[in-house]
């Protein structure tokens, strides 16, 4: 452990000096963590993901068991601590203990860096294709009861390597050797996206390497819940081949593809883009004359649809082309769908909102930190991708929790800071744990409406 000064010295108040000490004892900046222990009992991420683990390690000799372990990660990864290292003096915080079962003074301590490395490092590729299976069973269940429709949107995301980790190849596009996750999100009837899994690929791999995989169970678990729902595959052009559109068919979903520009997309869409033309022509002539002003100026775009194949298809399908000049420049865009009942502009807005799961990225990045893949060993990266799913589906719990609050929106980065980062001194008694809250704490009344609907 490194070592810190025994005292910190701070200009006086009121004619007193102002010292520090790190010797407080059992007192806790997280004790939000009760939320998280919350939701874990509702959801039962933990002990679905240990589990689908085959421990082989003497019963006799072990001292902390997978759900100990696996709690201690995930919900340290939800509170900002995606670094293993930090463990080696958060395995004594007093809240952290309580939330993976133990007692603050009496309990023994949590594991350190090297217990929860080696589990990282005993997880099998057979256990971690159970993990994600549980994962996604977990998100099928906290869909609404009677969903008549879930789209599915799939994205790929950049995950930078620093290090000598198995299968960090070096991209061209993005310039860096990475890996390249494969993410699902699954959205129901109440418009809220939840991160269903996450398959972890090698830095050259295709936009659709693995999607077979990911989707073929999905679409599974959904059918034995909603055996009645529509599904829809909502993704980017990177997805918009014949490989894409042979699986949503042989799995009897509906999909919404980019679909890449080429000479004859261009041609078969002309008409489209002449009358975006005609209409931007129109327009400048009424700012020019001064009967419309420059920024009311609207957007000029048309929207159309035509049959396409391509040569590797086998037969043809239906492609909306949105045609908008930006600039000064003509830009279309196209898009491949199944469907038949819905306008050409509405199946573009519904392309569209495949922005959100983009959003939905960013966050698990950003906030969860789930590129933190830094593992000499392929699978062990894989398992921390998990572990970053799960809680993330933990943090979307407390989310959903507080659906009637301010937060009902917010993101995860917010829900740390503002429900989880509270903190409180922590007394063991013989017959009770109590853990003090800070009394100045501003949104009591919501973290009580959160802990009574988790609690319910």
């Amino acid at each position: 452990m490194t070592s810190v000064p025994l005292e910190f010295a701070f200009r006086s108040v009121g004619g007193r000096r102002v010292c520090a000490r790190f010797d407080g004892g059992d007192i806790t900046s997280d004790s939000g963590l009760l939320l998280l222990k919350q939701a874990n009992d509702k959801l039962k991420v933990v002990e679905s993901l240990a589990g689908s683990i085959c421990d082989v390690r003497q019963a006799g000799k072990v001292q902390h068991d997978t759900a100990s372990l696996l709690a201690q990660r995930m919900f340290g990864i939800a509170c900002g601590y995606e670094d293993a290292n930090d463990h080696d003096t958060l395995r004594s915080d007093a809240a952290l203990k309580v939330a993976c079962g133990r007692t603050p003074k009496s309990g023994a301590d949590l594991a350190s860096q090297p217990t929860l490395s080696r589990l990282e490092n005993a997880v099998t590729p057979r256990d971690l294709r159970r993990m994600m299976v549980e994962l996604a069973r977990i998100v099928v269940g906290q869909l609404p009861a009677n969903c008549k429709k879930i789209t599915l949107d799939l994205d790929a995301s950049e995950d930078p390597c620093h290090g000598q980790q198995e299968l960090s190849l070096f991209n061209k596009f993005y310039d860096s050797r990475c890996y390249l996750p494969l993410l699902l999100f699954a959205t129901g009837d109440d418009d809220q996206r939840r991160l269903m899994g996450g398959l972890l690929r090698h830095g050259k791999a295709h936009g659709t390497h693995g999607i077979r995989i990911v989707l073929k169970g999905a679409v599974r678990l959904i059918r034995q819940r909603f055996p009645n729902a529509q599904i829809v595959l909502r993704a980017d052009s990177g997805f918009g081949c014949e490989k894409t559109i042979r699986c949503c068919e042989r799995l009897g979903i509906d999909f919404v593809l980019g679909l890449p520009k080429n000479r004859r997309l261009t041609v078969l869409s002309t008409a489209v883009q002449m009358d975006a033309c005609v209409k931007y022509t129109q327009v400048g002539r009424l700012v020019e004359y001064g009967y419309l002003k420059t920024e009311e100026r609207p957007q000029c775009l048309e929207f159309g649809d035509f049959e396409y194949k391509a040569g590797s298809w086998k037969h043809k399908y239906r492609v909306v082309v949105k045609a908008e000049i930006t600039q000064g420049e003509l830009n279309p865009r196209f898009v491949v769908t199944n469907r038949t009942e819905m306008a050409p502009d509405d199946v573009y807005k519904f392309y569209c909102a495949r922005g959100d799961a983009e959003n939905g990225i960013k966050e698990f990045k950003a906030d969860l930190h789930a590129d933190r893949t830094s593992c000499h060993r392929f699978t062990a990266n894989q398992f921390r991708l998990l572990l970053h799913t799960g809680s993330a589906l933990l943090m979307h719990a407390i989310r959903d929790a507080a659906a009637a609050t301010k937060y009902a929106k917010a993101q995860v980065g917010t829900i740390r800071l503002r429900l989880l980062k509270i903190g409180a001194r922590i007394v063991e008694s013989v017959r009770c744990v109590w853990v003090h809250m800070s009394s100045s704490y501003p949104d009591q009344e919501t973290w009580q409406t959160i802990y009574t609907t988790l609690r319910t």
